[in-house]
């Protein structure tokens, strides 16, 4: 089928899990649903084969991934980094390189200081770039939403989880779709 090149699917897509750490989550004034929608989309991620890149960012001092987001993953491998975006470090540039996909699913903390960063970095080295809106937050209301504005100026296409596995899903029919419909209610 020939689709909107925006839309993602499982083949070019990349889940990108940015610092959900203790310390961090713990600030967020969205905690709960940022937490739950991240392991949502990890779940989802483990239906489709889309690869996850996780970071975390200076985990002595800020903790590491939450057991929720650790529990939802296949496999626990941090890129661990002190810059805030992620492509400040090789080896996120290398875990990207190493799945040979080009459309970045990007969720986590903090919208407005490494999500943002990271997005602005991934458009500029030509990746297509996708921000789940519920999968990110921020201390403050108000940051989250001009840094989701802001990607979008630049070109990062902002959209909600449940939209995104829905437009990735693509079908109402298969075993996929049973187990999606399971994330979804």
């Amino acid at each position: 089928m020939n689709r909107h090149p925006s839309l993602a699917n499982a083949d070019d897509s990349v889940l990108v899990v940015i610092d959900p750490q203790e310390k961090l989550v713990k600030m967020i004034h969205n905690r709960e649903e940022v937490v739950s929608t991240i392991t949502r989309l990890l779940r989802f991620a483990a239906i489709f084969g889309i690869p996850v890149v996780l970071t975390e960012h200076y985990p002595q001092g800020l903790g590491y991934s939450v057991e929720e987001v650790k529990e939802a993953l296949t496999e626990y491998d941090p890129v661990i980094k002190r810059i805030f975006s992620c492509f400040g470090v090789p080896e996120f540039a290398d875990a990207l390189a190493a799945t040979g996909r080009n459309r970045l699913l990007v969720t986590g903390i903090e919208t407005h200081i490494c999500v943002c960063q990271t997005v602005h970095d991934a458009l500029h080295r030509g990746f297509r770039v996708q921000v789940v809106a519920d999968g990110t937050g921020t201390r403050k209301r108000e940051d989250h939403e001009t840094a989701l504005a802001r990607m979008r100026s630049e070109g990062a296409v902002v959209t909600t989880s449940e939209s995104l596995i829905y437009e990735v899903t693509c079908r109402a029919d298969g075993e996929e779709f049973k187990k999606v419909l399971d994330l979804v209610k």
